[in-house]
């Protein structure tokens, strides 16, 4: 009876620890989301004095001017644009590709694989100028506009998340049992068919996180975005930083804004984003 107890003790003792943990750490994670809030709600000089954490004057009128302070709906418009465009195109093309990866054999496959993962080795940043260079050629020779325009960095975003996002679904599709396919070609399918009525599907929540983790890493880039002139929602927030004024209410007013959609995502999605980042890890 007295070990009985001592383990019920020890068990409530973990699980209390273990709530506790998860408390703390939630707290850290949610404190800087409130701490932008309530800035967002501070006037400037109430921000630079570092008067305290909540306002003394509620300013709501932040969230009206920081669409006059800038023209924050084009910038909000094109991330709107680029970050969709980039997103379906990757997906589609990570999906077909992830897909061939996984099934089928050829000459070179598994080299192929590896080098398109050795990609993400290396740092972004090392691309920068030669990225530069490159599209002030291709508007010198052809005429297109790529710097300073939405094309620009489509065709760099995409360039830049389907080697991941191509590795990801790969995964997926390689956990899916390959009888399934046949099984539905004894039946009449074509491969295509096949792929498309019995694959997909079941890797339908790989390819919701991967759709996913595209469209939130185009929203936040800032570095490529900033050097090609893009018009995106980081360099809009950027432009309340100034060289003699600092506008940390607009600032934080702006990021709120931005980060609304991004939470109506994460909570539309979260079955199939948790499902989906936990699923391709597991070998049927």
């Amino acid at each position: 009876m007295q070990t009985v107890n001592v383990y019920r003790i020890r068990k409530k003792l973990a699980t209390w620890g273990a709530y506790t943990l998860l408390i703390v750490l939630l707290a850290m994670i949610l404190f800087p989301i409130l701490w932008m809030f309530l800035t967002s709600l501070k006037t400037n000089q109430e921000i630079v004095s570092n008067t305290g954490i909540l306002p003394k004057h509620w300013q709501w009128r932040n969230y009206i001017d920081l669409w006059k302070q800038v023209n924050f709906g084009m910038y909000f418009k094109n991330s709107l644009i680029v970050c969709s465009l980039v997103m379906v195109i990757v997906t589609v093309l990570a999906m077909f590709s992830g897909y061939a990866l996984a099934r089928y054999r050829f000459p070179g496959a598994d080299t192929f694989g590896l080098a398109v993962l050795a990609t993400q080795l290396i740092p972004g940043i090392l691309f920068l100028l030669p990225l530069y260079e490159v599209f002030v050629t291709i508007k010198r020779e052809t005429g297109v506009p790529m710097i300073g325009s939405n094309l620009g960095a489509i065709v760099l975003y995409i360039a830049f998340y389907l080697p991941l996002s191509l590795w990801i679904l790969r995964s997926f599709f390689a956990s899916i049992p390959r009888d399934l396919e046949e099984a539905a070609m004894i039946d009449g399918c074509s491969e295509f068919q096949a792929f498309w009525h019995v694959a997909v599907p079941l890797a339908a929540p790989g390819i919701v996180a991967t759709a996913i983790y595209v469209f939130l890493t185009a929203w936040d880039e800032l570095m490529f975005a900033w050097v090609l002139n893009v018009k995106t929602i980081p360099v809009g927030i950027r432009l309340y930083v100034g060289q003699y004024q600092n506008r940390f209410d607009l600032m934080s007013a702006a990021s709120v804004a931005v980060t609304i959609p991004v939470l109506i995502t994460f909570f539309l999605f979260q079955r199939q984003m948790i499902s989906g980042l936990t699923a391709g890890a597991v070998k049927e």
